[in-house]
């Protein structure tokens, strides 16, 4: 059977959630716990090896009872429980850690993610948060569907070239519906994005926000005699100040570069084409862009001579492209406001919680 082994877990935080949210990391199934130092990826074992359960890996003695290892509030979690966490990520990542600090590290990440994780199952459960069993069934018949197993039967095979068992992932994939409903209930509607807020980010970023959006402009380039060293300048500024008269009395901007401008642009009367912010000189951009489109600038001195700009037309924040930033505006703020209440939100409900771990 030809799929990626992680395919699975690729999908099921996706479906899980229904919705644009991020997938909380402390879902020791669903997340990926960050190991404090990068870790080289091992070669997975050869095809004929057998697929081994966590029990089987970490627990072969069937008949051992699970050690329990951290007591939340009366709630036990056990070693074996620790240890399937530990082969979850080892099949999303593809990788085993058998450096023993490294492995320290991740376990330990681990077991906070239980404990996280179990905190707010306990939260759920005294919500009376319910996952309907045809909720679950659709869930599962979503993730075979993305996985194109044609039954449960292909779909428990694909779940088992994992090392994993089809009861394991039903059981994550429950508990994961129940935590995002319960922060739906606690974050998601508490949250709200007014227009004065989205007004507010909008003028204090508007630079930031214009930055992909195009101007036009044309120049008429005098420069100095490079003969004349620093003695040139003033003949330049002579010039430029008489082309500029021209200007306000009316001549047409087009034939005075063709006629007058030192740049090859000249040609095309001065055409500096479609811009982006960022593609001049600092000051020569701030200078095009203090004007209004149509208008033309007083001779303005750069290191390579006198320049007379003119903007011809600037894409602004206005119409459906005001719009669309809007959107963009709204969904930043309300992604700030979730992730800041979602941490309060998980502080203060593990401060509530009695916490024994004995690892």
């Amino acid at each position: 059977m030809k799929r990626a082994p992680a395919a699975l877990l690729a999908l099921l935080p996706l479906l899980a959630s229904g919705c644009s949210m991020t997938v909380p990391s402390w879902v020791p199934l669903f997340g990926r716990p960050a190991a404090p130092a990068p870790l080289a990826e091992k070669p997975g074992p050869p095809a004929s090896a057998p697929i081994l359960t966590a029990r089987e890996q970490f627990n072969p003695t069937a008949d051992v009872v699970d050690r329990v290892i951290c007591v939340v509030n009366n709630d036990a979690i056990t070693q074996y429980e620790l240890d399937e966490a530990e082969l979850y990520y080892m099949a999303e990542n593809r990788e085993r850690v058998t450096d023993g600090e490294a492995r320290k590290a991740l376990r330990a990440q681990l077991l906070q993610n239980l404990i996280e994780n179990r905190i707010q199952l306990q939260q759920a459960d005294r919500e009376k948060i319910v996952v309907e069993d045809s909720e679950l069934a659709e869930s599962v018949a979503d993730i075979m569907k993305k996985l194109k197993a044609k039954d449960e039967k292909e779909f428990e095979e694909i779940v088992k070239t994992q090392g994993l068992t089809i009861e394991g992932v039903k059981k994550r994939l429950k508990e994961q519906l129940m935590v995002q409903r319960l922060i739906r209930r606690k974050v998601h509607l508490r949250i709200s994005v007014t227009e004065q807020e989205i007004d507010t980010y909008l003028a204090e970023n508007r630079v930031k926000l214009e930055t992909g959006l195009t101007f036009t402009a044309r120049h008429i380039l005098l420069q100095p005699d490079p003969s004349k060293g620093e003695e040139g300048w003033p003949e330049a500024r002579r010039r430029a100040d008489e082309v500029y008269t021209r200007l306000l009395e009316g001549q047409d901007f087009i034939e005075l570069a063709k006629k007058y401008s030192d740049d090859p642009s000249a040609k095309e009367g001065g055409s500096l084409g479609a811009l982006k912010r960022g593609e001049l000189a600092a000051d020569i951009e701030d200078a095009i862009l203090r004007l209004q489109p149509g208008e033309a600038s007083t001779p303005f001195r750069s290191q390579v001579g006198y320049h007379i700009f003119r903007l011809d037309s600037r894409d602004t924040l206005s119409g459906d492209a005001l719009i669309q930033v809007r959107g963009q505006v709204r969904e930043i703020l309300y992604r700030q406001k979730y992730e800041a209440r979602l941490k309060d939100w998980l502080v203060e409900i593990r401060q509530r919680a009695i916490i024994d771990v004995r690892m």
